[in-house]
C-alpha cells in the first residue's frame, strides 16, 4: 500500500492548531525583521489536520528498524535491547536538567555517580583509572593514542622514534583512522590460518619504532586470540604499549579482565555494552582506562572524592581536555544504572548468553554458508556468501533479501579478510525462537541463492523502497520533495 508523502495529503486551509485572538498591537514584519532579510512568499509548509499529522509520522516511525521492533544481527556493534527503565533514570530532573556550569557544589550527586561508574568500569577491566570524556569509540581510541604519543615525548630522544602503530588486518577500520589522526604511521599484521595474529609477521615489525599495537579482542571475526599470552609478551618485551580495542567487551565481560589479560590502555563502548541505545548516530560514550603508567596522562579533569566532597582535579601530565565539559553524561547515567542492575553475576550472565547465542546461529548454518575460520566463536561470527556468489549472489543481496522476513540485514563485507562476509552479533537479549526464525529465514535464503537466484538478487519486496541504483543514490541522492518529482 502507497502511502503519500505529508505535502501530498497537504490541502489549502487545514491546520493542527489554533491561535488565541491577539491581545497586542499587531506589528509590521519589518519592525522586527530587517526588510532585506524578510523572504517574499511565506515558507510551503504543508497544511494538514492534526489528526493527519499524527497518523503521517507514526506511520514513519513504524518504518524503523531497531532492537524494539525486530532481530538486529549487526556484527560488531552490539545492537541489543535496552532496558527502558535506564531511559526513565536518565530523565531525572537531578540528571536531565543539570548544567554543566552549574557549582560543584550542586552537582555532588553527578560527580558522585560519576566517580562510581568509574571504579565500576575500573573493577569490570582491571584497569587503574578511567577517563569519561570521550564521546565515542573512534574519539576513545584517539585519545588513547594521544596519551601514549605523550608518555614517549617524556622519554626524550627515546620516545621520538617510535612513531608506529600495528593493527592487524581484522581491526575496525577507526583503528587506522585514529592513528592517523594522532600523528602515527600504521602498519597492518596479517592473520594467521586460524584468525590469529600471525606471531612472526607481528615479530617482524616490532622494533624501536613500534608505539603500539592495537588489538581487538575478541577480535571482529569474533574470535579470541589462541596466541594473546605469545602477542602480550612480544609487545611488552619490545617496550611497546598493547591496546585494546573495547567494542566486543560484550563477549567477556565479568569473564576475565583486559588488564590481567595484559592490555595497557582500553576504550569501551558504553552505548555498546552497557545499555544505551546506539542507533541515529549517538549519542555514544568511549570511556578510556589505563594502567598506572598511562595514568598521569588521562584527559582532565577527572571526577575524585577528598576531603568529604567530589571535586573534579587534572591530573599531573594531563593530555588535557578531548571534549567540552566532562561527556555525555546521561549515557553514563543509563551505563551505570545498568551495571547496578545486573551486579556481578548478571554481567557474567550476560556475556555468557551472547557467546552461547552465536554459537548455536554458527553451528546451525555452517552447512548452509562457508565458514572460513570454523571453530568455536565468542559473541559474534563471520560467514561467507562464497558458495552463493557462485550463482551469482552476493552477501548484499542476502542482506536485502532478509529485509523480506523482517530481520535486519548483518554487517555484510566486514571483516575484509572474508569474501563476501556475512557478520552476524544475536548478542544475549534474543531467545532461542527468533534465533530459530532468523536460522529458517537464511537457509530459506541459502536455498534460493542455488536454485532460483534471480528471486534473491531482485529483493527487497516487501519493503517500501526496493532495490535501487545504489551508486546513484550516493552520488546523486534526491534531498527534497518537488511536486510532480
Amino acid at each position: 500500500m502507497y502511502h503519500r508523502l505529508i505535502f501530498e495529503i497537504s490541502g489549502e486551509g487545514r491546520s493542527s492548531y489554533r491561535n488565541p485572538p491577539k491581545d497586542v498591537p499587531s506589528a509590521k514584519p519589518g519592525d522586527i525583521i530587517p526588510p532585506g532579510m524578510l523572504a517574499d512568499t511565506p515558507p510551503d509548509f504543508p497544511q494538514v489536520s492534526e489528526l493527519d499529522l499524527m497518523r503521517h509520522f507514526t506511520h514513519l516511525s513504524r518504518k524503523n528498524y531497531g532492537v524494539d521492533t525486530h532481530f538486529y544481527p549487526l556484527g560488531s556493534c552490539t545492537m541489543k535491547y535496552n532496558p527502558k527503565v535506564n531511559e526513565r533514570v536518565s530523565r531525572l530532573p537531578g540528571f536531565s536538567e543539570i548544567h554543566p556550569y552549574a557549582r560543584i557544589d550542586d552537582v555532588q550527586g553527578a560527580l558522585e555517580l560519576m566517580f562510581n561508574l568509574e571504579k565500576s568500569l575500573c573493577a569490570i577491566t582491571g584497569m587503574d583509572r578511567f577517563t569519561l570524556q570521550p564521546a565515542a569509540g573512534a574519539h576513545g581510541e584517539l585519545t588513547a593514542l594521544l596519551m601514549i604519543r605523550a608518555y614517549f615525548q617524556d622519554q626524550g630522544e627515546e620516545g621520538k622514534t617510535r612513531r608506529r602503530i600495528l593493527i592487524p588486518d581484522s581491526a575496525h577500520g577507526t583503528n587506522p583512522a585514529s592513528a592517523v589522526l594522532g600523528g602515527f604511521d600504521t602498519v597492518e599484521i596479517k592473520s594467521d590460518a586460524r584468525g590469529n595474529v600471525d606471531l612472526n609477521h607481528l615479530r617482524e615489525n616490532l622494533d624501536n619504532r613500534t608505539a603500539c599495537l592495537m588489538l581487538t579482542m575478541p577480535n571482529t571475526l569474533g574470535l579470541f586470540d589462541e596466541n594473546l599470552d605469545q602477542v602480550v609478551k612480544m609487545t611488552h618485551d619490545n617496550g611497546t604499549f598493547i591496546y585494546l580495542d573495547g567494542a566486543n567487551l560484550n563477549a567477556i565481560m565479568g569473564m576475565t579482565r583486559p588488564a590481567d589479560l595484559g592490555f595497557d590502555v582500553m576504550h569501551i563502548n558504553l552505548h555498546k555494552t552497557f545499555s544505551t541505545p546506539h542507533g541515529g548516530g549517538g549519542p555514544g560514550s568511549g570511556p578510556v582506562g589505563v594502567t598506572n603508567k598511562l595514568a598521569p596522562y588521562l584527559p582532565g579533569p577527572v571526577p575524585c572524592f577528598d576531603d568529604g566532597r567530589y571535586i573534579f582535579q587534572k591530573p599531573e601530565k594531563s593530555i588535557g581536555r578531548v571534549r567540552s565539559f566532562y561527556g555525555n553524561f546521561l549515557v553514563m547515567v543509563k551505563a551505570y544504572a545498568y551495571i547496578l542492575a545486573l551486579g556481578d553475576q548478571g554481567i557474567r550472565q550476560s556475556a555468557r548468553m551472547a557467546v552461547l547465542n552465536a554459537n548455536y546461529l554458527r553451528q546451525r548454518l555452517r552447512d548452509t554458508y562457508h565458514l572460513k575460520y570454523d571453530r568455536a566463536c565468542l559473541h559474534e561470527f563471520v560467514l561467507s556468501a562464497s558458495t552463493q556468489k557462485e550463482q551469482g549472489v552476493t552477501a548484499r543481496d542476502i542482506g536485502k533479501r532478509l529485509l523480506d522476513s523482517g530481520f535486519y540485514a548483518p554487517t555484510t563485507y566486514f571483516p575484509l579478510i572474508v569474501e563476501e562476509a556475512l557478520m552476524i552479533e544475536p548478542t544475549e537479549t534474543e531467545s532461542k525462537e527468533t534465533l530459530d526464525e532468523f536460522i529458517d529465514a537464511m537457509e530459506t535464503i541459502g536455498k534460493e541463492a542455488m536454485e532460483d537466484p534471480l528471486r534473491v538478487t531482485g529483493a527487497p519486496y516487501t519493503t517500501s523502497v526496493s532495490r535501487v541504483d545504489e551508486v546513484s543514490a550516493a552520488r546523486k541522492p534526491v534531498l527534497r520533495w518537488t511536486p510532480g518529482g
